[in-house]
């Protein structure tokens, strides 16, 4: 008995539905697709429940002739390519036929459609299998009617996720076919609501402002390339507006929408050392180039692409993306960092009270008196903006300090509540923190490990020496106050209190649609963080007041980069949040190479190290100190000489 056979062609289609079909985002862009091959000058998407109830694409196109509707939902029927040739030198969308017969197999589809001057026609076609075939009247173009999707696919359905994730994947499709067809007007509702609309007048910066906000449409720069046989175009962000991930990157190549790692590697490349670590600019990309030089079907989505002398290409746009940025002023603006912070006024004696109790091994004691204002010191032992110190109204006199007890005295903790980031509570001094990068203990035994150092000096503003009774110590200064800020933020983000600040003037943010849809599922858990943001309007938000741990003079961009953490994560649980935001906040603050410290202001950090749970990392696994032995420097200097020990140098 035979045991190979051919699929039917109902079966068939579902199996190719499983690649071109994956959720309502694809059937929105392989219909819409369709539209622009038709030229139409309006597409209207309708949908509701976010696609899985019903997908509604009208468009003012060509149509389609009344005998060629049936054959349209055969599979691989196409009018796009007559021969071999023609698949060298694709200038549509579509091409290879299977859009309609895939959804139509998993779907109750009904198409009307009509050609100018005659009379329409009406298709229903229900699981693959014709339900019904009439003439109608329609109005020129074709209006595609997908219900119930994967209806009878129901293992299918275990993958779709949530209604807004849903939506969000139908408007960034959307989103990307209005920026790579500004000739064409969109519009985007979902359950009756208009999210989303552009003017189709051919102009992509409004195309821009329309998903990005007129904010971010105002700060892109319009840049055209060309070489050989490409010619670029579009707009990219200044440096200082980005976001937390790539997919701000549109790719267009022919008016198709494409993911190429090469080239979205090219245009952060293009702005070379100007952006942040972990952050991405807003950048359209049009790419024109004669089809021979790139192959769309590589992929069942098609968007991956192979391009012909890519590195040529890659270089072009990393070239002029270079250049355009070059030609900006990208110097800050000085007073709007004045506007947002505040000055304190510091008694100066007050500061030399501090700066000459500084902490000490042993019996050591400062024999001089030094002072050094606020502003030197503020940034890089603790921010008063973030410990909120109370002011000392009154006045007192400098005291030297002539025995190790006094260290403990009235004086030195108010010094250390000024300038020290606290430390932490008996009750979190059992807990186990958990980091990205390792799990530590952290009992008392962390403490007793660490070594007491006496501070020497600082080599190339980065290194600080120190030594104790077992060797040398080199501590790098940026990793060991990022991990003393780190603890102190995790903490401070997990502690969520009604001691809020209230704004004087209210902080406006503008997302894309595809971006508000994930937040405004978020926003309740936003809340549980102490960040309360509130719907003000379409895809805009307002917040009011926000928590006092956030730094002062950068609580919009500290709001920004939080909220950003939470649309690039969406399973972001509460405990990553906290460990992603503090390390966040805490490299932003602390001081970086090439930074010259004060004595007083180099113990004070060794100070707080040494009062870390976890001293000996930085929250990205970096150490914060390396050791020298005794016996190290000794046979460095070869005062010991022996040949069966190799090792040098000891990393803890």
């Amino acid at each position: 008995m035979a045991r190979i056979h051919e699929l039917s062609e109902v079966l068939a289609n579902q199996i190719a539905a499983g690649e071109v079909v994956e959720r309502p985002a694809s059937v929105v862009k392989e219909l819409a697709e369709n539209s622009i091959d038709a030229k139409a000058s309006r597409i209207d998407i309708l949908v509701e429940d976010a696609g899985l109830k019903q997908i509604r694409i009208i468009d003012d196109g060509i149509g389609i002739e009344s005998e060629d509707v049936e054959m349209a939902f055969k599979r691989h029927a196409t009018s796009k390519i007559l021969s071999r040739e023609d698949l060298f030198k694709i200038n549509t969308l579509g091409f290879r036929g299977e859009a309609l017969p895939s959804i139509s197999s998993v779907a109750d589809v009904v198409m009307k459609t009509a050609t100018k001057g005659k009379p329409g026609t009406l298709l229903h076609i229900k699981g693959g299998q014709k339900e019904e075939l009439k003439s109608t009247q329609s109005r020129e173009g074709t209006e595609i009617t997908v219900n119930n999707l994967f209806y009878n696919t129901p293992a299918r359905l275990k993958y779709v996720k949530t209604n807004a994730t849903e939506l969000s994947k139908i408007s960034d499709i959307v989103n990307r076919l209005a920026l790579s067809h500004t000739n064409i007007a969109f519009s985007l509702s979902n359950n009756g609501k208009t999210i989303f609309q552009s003017a189709g007048n051919n102009n992509l910066q409004q195309t821009i402002g329309a998903i990005y906000g007129i904010k971010v449409a105002r700060e892109m720069l319009s840049f055209t390339g060309e070489t050989g046989a490409f010619k670029i175009s579009g707009y990219t962000s200044l440096p200082k507006v980005t976001r937390a991930a790539k997919k701000a990157i549109s790719i267009l190549i022919n008016g198709r929408y494409v993911k190429n790692f090469a080239l979205s590697k090219a245009i952060i490349e293009g702005y070379g050392s100007k952006l942040m670590v972990g952050r991405y600019p807003i950048t359209v990309l049009n790419i024109e180039l004669d089809p021979l030089y790139v192959d769309v079907n590589v992929h069942p989505t098609k968007q991956e692409v192979r391009i012909s002398d890519e590195d040529v290409l890659a270089k072009l746009i990393a070239d002029t993306i270079y250049a355009r940025i070059s030609e900006e002023n990208l110097i800050p603006n000085g007073l709007e960092n004045l506007k947002s912070r505040k000055k304190e006024k510091v008694d100066i004696e007050q500061l030399s009270v501090g700066l000459n109790q500084v902490y000490k091994k042993k019996n050591d004691c400062l024999q001089k008196k030094q002072t050094y204002s606020e502003e030197v010191i503020a940034p890089l032992v603790g921010s008063s903006s973030t410990t909120k110190p109370e002011v000392i109204k009154e006045k007192i006199e400098p005291i030297i300090i002539t025995n190790k007890s006094q260290l403990e005295d009235n004086v030195m903790k108010k010094w250390d509540e000024r300038f020290l980031i606290t430390n932490q509570s008996d009750e979190d001094k059992n807990l186990h923190v958990t980091e990205e990068s390792q799990t530590y203990d952290n009992s008392a035994g962390s403490k007793e490990r660490f070594p007491d150092l006496l501070y020497i000096g600082q080599t190339h503003g980065t290194f600080l020496l120190a030594e104790s009774s077992d060797g040398l110590y080199i501590i790098d200064q940026h990793a060991a106050q990022e991990r003393v800020k780190y603890e102190y933020y995790r903490k401070e983000i997990g502690n969520v209190t009604l001691d809020q600040q209230n704004l004087l003037v209210p902080i406006i943010l503008t997302y894309p649609t595809t971006d508000s849809l994930i937040l405004d599922e978020k926003i309740p858990k936003l809340a549980k963080l102490g960040i309360i943001i509130e719907d003000f309007g379409q895809n805009s938000y307002i917040v009011r007041q926000h928590p006092t741990w956030l730094t002062e003079g950068q609580e919009q961009e500290e709001i920004k980069e939080i909220i950003d953490e939470f649309l690039k994560d969406k399973d972001l649980t509460i405990e990553k949040f906290r460990h992603e935001t503090a390390m966040m906040i805490s490299c932003k603050q602390s001081i970086k190479a090439n930074h010259h410290l004060e004595p007083v202001q180099a113990k004070s950090i060794l100070k707080q190290l040494a009062e870390c749970k976890n001293p000996f990392n930085c929250p990205h696994g970096r150490p914060t100190l390396i050791r020298l032995t005794n016996k190290n420097l000794e046979k460095m200097f070869k005062r010991i000489q022996d040949p069966h020990e190799t090792g040098i140098i000891e990393d803890y």
